[in-house]
């Protein structure tokens, strides 16, 4: 399961907010913390190798973009964790006793939509 440090989840954020892409020095400006842009880079270096992350080089410098929106991650992170569940019935009626009724919609449209029965 892919999993984010304080760091990596704020480029991230940073990444998903502009789809357009971002340079380093952006991303290290536009954090809170403001790290160097070295440390920018290394995070962003790992985020690629986590496949999460994509570059193109513009000039002398590159262009970051997270590879998918903030959704598809988070989707990814649920279905992965599933996985690692021990009894995966007893995970999914805990996890279903914790999901706000919204939620609880959204879990049955997608069920419904993708020819799957819903309770």
């Amino acid at each position: 399961m892919v999993r984010l440090g304080n760091l990596e989840r704020s480029i991230m954020e940073a990444l998903w907010s502009h789809p357009e892409g971002m340079f380093a020095q952006d991303i290290a400006q536009g954090l809170p913390s403001q790290p160097a842009v070295t440390t920018v880079l290394t995070v962003l270096l790992r985020l690629s190798q986590k496949d999460l992350v994509s570059r193109e080089r513009i000039g002398r410098a590159h262009l970051y973009k997270a590879k998918a929106g903030r959704d598809a991650f988070v989707a990814e992170v649920m279905r992965a964790a599933l996985e690692e569940a021990g009894d995966l019935a007893a995970t999914a009626q805990h996890f279903v006793g914790t999901v706000t009724p919204e939620m609880a919609a959204a879990l049955r449209e997608a069920l419904n939509g993708r020819g799957g029965t819903a309770p």
